[in-house]
Order: C-alpha cells, then structure tokens, then sequence
C-alpha cells in the first residue's frame, strides 16, 4: 500500500498542515524541521498524490504556455525563465505549440480548458491577442500573462521590452560607429508587435541624425533564418554600398551573416551586421553576433511570476516593460 501524506506525518513526528507546508515550500518550520520531513518522505518514498491536492485546493498546479514556434531559439530561452521560476513554486508546465498563424490556438486553449490549468502564458512574437482568444480565456475564468506583445484588454498583463526604442538605440549604435548607408531586414510586414515599432526605431534614428530613409534599404523578411539569409541577398544586390545591416531578430541576423561569407565578403570588414534579441546563438557563431538584448530569461521569470500571484492571490497584475541593452560582440566595426 502506497505511503499517505499521515504516515508521512506520524514518522516524522510532526502535523499533517506541517507536511502539506514542506511540499509546497511556505515556510512556518524550522529548517530542522524540514530535514525530517524531507527525509522521512525519502524513506517512505512518498509521492504527493496531485489529484488529491487538486480536490482540496481546486487547483491543478500547472500552467499553460502557448508559444508560435516551440522549436525556435528564441522560444527555449524563454522556456528556460518559465520553468525555472514555475518548478520552485511547485507547479507544472504544459507547452502547446500554436504555429505562425496560431491555426491551433483555439484548439490548445479548448485543450488548456479541459486540463483545468490554473493560468495560461501566452507568448506572442509578432501577433496580438483576437478577441476571439480573449473570449475563451474570459469563459475560462482564469488570469493570463502575454509576453512579447500587449493589449487593451485591461485584465491582461504583459511583459515586454520597447521595440521601438530597441531597434532606435540599435540603429543609433551603428550611426555612432560612422555608419551612415544601414540597411534592416525587418520582421512580417505589417506584424503590429515585432514589424511595425522596429521599423518605426529604425526611421526615426536614421531621422534624428539627418539622415533620409531609402526604401531600397528595407527589406521584409519573417523572422527566419532563411528569410534573413534572402533579404541579405537583395541587399548585397541592389544596394551594395550599405556598410551596415540590422536585423530584426538574431535569427535573420545570422542568415544574414551566412549569405554574406558566401559572397566571399567579411564582416565586419566589409560589412557590419547587428542583430535582436540576444539568443544563445548570438554568441556561437563566428564572429559572435552584436545585437540588442531582450532579457528573454527574465522575461519569462517575470512572466511566470505575475501569473502565479495572480492565480494565488486573485489580484490582477501590472505589465511591465523590461530593459534591453546594446552587447558589444564582433559582427560591427567602426567607420573612420
């Protein structure tokens, strides 16, 4: 017969309330304390029964998180923030994989729904939140966490950085360094999130120093290596005396850097490019890519952090804007 939480208790010498606590790390015991308890259910091999905690605390412990592309690097380093911070809290992380178009959004939340998660993370790169996904959280009664987009909808919070503001201290960076001809490969034309503010940084730097946009010098990518690797291309082609290229995210930053040394050019010798976003990848190719940083890592940290309260408490949350900043690497040089 499997060990209950009572026998737990009785060994350990202490009460049912004080086990339930240890489980769920909510302090009021001594670290004696938890040593014994955490020992005796060693020995008992004792497994936490969840539908049991479910029925008494009507939750499940687990969270949903929809992400557009699961595969990307750009979504495990979020990842990576989300499970660290949910794991310490004792919670679980269901993740569904949307796709580009989110043609499986409804279908994951209807999945999330029957789950009975207790809050869902939603990871937007470049959509917002339709009313029609809305409505379904709304039935669902249960709080939401955007990251990487925003919204009206004034219950739901999000965590983010200032695209536009990126992508102008991006472009302001490469203006410092004597660089007047900068191209950018931007993400989905029209993308109200990721596209639009980005490009938006882009002009207004070029602007603030006296510099005139070049359509020529904008080319439209989707936030994909090939895409990157693509519009470099054009560039090279119809606009060979840019000495410049920022990228949109890392990812086409890196096709980018890949079409380049096909052409038997160097960068930054020849050309300098710079990224967004600061994946892992960033720093692993040769050269290692400079870029914009987005805390991808705390972002979700903080993501999962407001959602938890949100479910244990009931009280809603903030958004919040995180920092980013300029890493130096070796994909740009200076114009003398």
């Amino acid at each position: 017969m499997n060990p209950t939480i009572k026998d737990v208790a009785k060994q350990a010498n202490v009460s049912i309330a004080t086990v339930s606590r240890v489980l769920h790390n909510l302090g009021g015991y001594s670290d004696k304390t938890k040593q014994r308890v955490n020992q005796t259910i060693k020995e008992l091999k004792y497994q936490p029964n969840a539908i049991a905690r479910g029925l008494i605390n009507k939750r499940t412990q687990t969270i949903g998180v929809l992400f557009p592309d699961v595969s990307s690097a750009f979504s495990s380093d979020l990842l990576y923030g989300i499970d660290g911070f949910v794991h310490n809290r004792n919670y679980s992380v269901m993740v569904c994989n949307t796709a580009q178009d989110g043609k499986r959004t409804l279908k994951y939340l209807q999945l999330l729904r029957e789950k009975q998660v207790d809050g869902i993370i939603f990871i937007f790169s470049s959509e917002v939140l339709k009313k029609e996904y809305y409505d379904m959280l709304e039935s669902m009664n249960i709080p939401v966490v955007l990251i990487s987009s925003q919204t009206d909808f004034a219950k739901v919070p999000y965590v983010k950085v200032d695209d536009y503001q990126a992508a102008y201290d991006a472009v302001d960076y490469l203006l410092t360094k004597g660089h007047s001809k900068i191209a950018m490969i931007s993400g989905t034309k029209g993308d109200p999130i990721a596209g639009t503010p980005r490009v938006e940084g882009y002009r207004k730097a070029l602007e603030a120093h006296g510099i005139a946009f070049e359509s020529r010098y904008l080319v439209y990518g989707d936030f994909l290596y090939e895409s990157g690797s693509r519009a470099m291309e054009v560039i090279l082609q119809e606009a060979p005396e840019v000495t410049a290229v920022f990228a949109a995210n890392d990812e086409m930053a890196i096709g980018a850097l890949s079409s380049v040394t096909k052409q038997g050019l160097n960068v930054p010798g020849d050309i300098s490019i710079m990224g967004y976003d600061d994946l892992r990848l960033a720093r692993m190719v040769n050269p290692p890519l400079t870029t914009v940083r987005q805390p991808l890592y705390d972002i979700g940290m903080i993501a999962s952090e407001k959602l938890i309260s949100m479910i244990e408490s009931g009280e809603p949350a903030k958004s919040q804007i995180c920092a980013h900043s300029i890493v130096e690497r070796h994909t740009v040089r200076a114009i003398i």
